[in-house]
């Protein structure tokens, strides 16, 4: 009988630790999960961290252990590609959205991501097919794909793209303004106006569809009438979104004004829409140079210092 029960208590010893064993055992595999998880999260949010304060080789270097953690991630590649797009290396940029596509194909974020880079690269007709997928999941995307056009110059497809918005839903401002300046193409050339800066705002005011017009009135107060300066070129991006110029006269303004930030900004806008014109894209790069020195930034200023030099060698 003792023999008995000293057999069902060793019994009972020595079948308990296997189950506390293999309970233990599954506890420690979900707990190495969870750290796993948690390490990720940590390192996603130091990159987003690192991003939002513009270190973004530092974010990179949290994305490359995200990866390691968690391999082939739609967001993580995403956010790959977005921090390459910063730092102007577009290659990278593709690379990595082009993974995600794989994997998304239908997604309109990345896809616009996508239409940024090759916009950046000034390859509009890769960005024209990318656009016109994006604008069979979202049909509201249309007008992106009219500045395209214009931008490859494709000026009949804008104007027909045009037409079709216009009988649809009519035409927001910039793009009516951008209709007028393609139609004018066509048309005869007007009368030469008197370079006399008063007569030629008199001229302006009454007619406000003539950029030619704006932009003797800005040539001149650039030289002569500051104020005026001021007024007219923050009025010509709002009446004539597709015009380089407008977009470099603005920035000077801005650049008088010490807000160098928005003067910078404006200028890399506008830039997208110089076509064939290296005088006007080498003033663009040496405008931007001011700029960055108003910021302290001698690295990126002298950068466009040298592309502008570069542009001026090949005129």
């Amino acid at each position: 009988m003792i023999k008995r029960i000293v057999l069902v208590i060793f019994l009972g010893l020595l079948y308990n630790p296997f189950i506390s064993l293999g309970q233990d055992s599954i506890v420690l595999a979900k707990d190495l999960k969870e750290e796993k998880q948690l390490k990720f999260q940590q390192y996603f949010f130091k990159a987003l961290s690192e991003k939002s304060i513009k270190n973004y080789e530092k974010a990179i270097e949290n994305l490359e252990t995200c990866n390691e953690l968690l391999p082939n991630d739609v967001s993580i590649y995403f956010e790959f590609s977005k921090n390459y797009f910063l730092l102007n290396k577009y290659h990278a940029a593709k690379e990595y959205i082009n993974k995600a596509l794989i994997q998304e194909p239908n997604n309109i974020w990345m896809l616009s991501h996508l239409v940024a880079i090759y916009k950046k690269e000034r390859n509009y007709k890769e960005a024209i097919d990318v656009q016109q997928k994006i604008i069979k999941l979202d049909p509201q995307k249309r007008e992106d794909l009219v500045r395209l056009y214009y931008f490859n110059r494709n000026y009949l497809e804008a104007l027909s793209l045009m037409d079709e918005l216009e009988k649809e839903k009519g035409l927001p401002r910039n793009l009516k303004q951008l209709k007028k300046s393609l139609e004018l193409r066509k048309g005869p050339a007007k009368k030469k106006e008197k370079q006399d800066i008063k007569s030629l705002i008199a001229t302006f005011e009454d007619d406000q569809s003539s950029f030619k017009t704006l932009k003797k009135i800005l040539d001149l107060a650039f030289e002569e009438d500051v104020k005026t300066f001021h007024k007219y070129s923050k009025l010509a991006i709002d009446l004539f979104p597709a015009q380089p110029h407008a977009y470099l006269m603005r920035g000077k303004s801005l650049q008088i004004l010490s807000n160098h930030k928005e003067a910078i900004s404006i200028l890399e806008s506008g830039i997208d829409f110089v076509i064939d014109n290296s005088n006007l894209e080498a003033d663009f790069y040496e405008t931007l140079a001011k700029a960055y020195d108003g910021l302290g930034n001698s690295i990126k200023a002298q950068d466009y210092r040298n592309r502008a030099k570069k542009l001026k060698t090949v005129e």
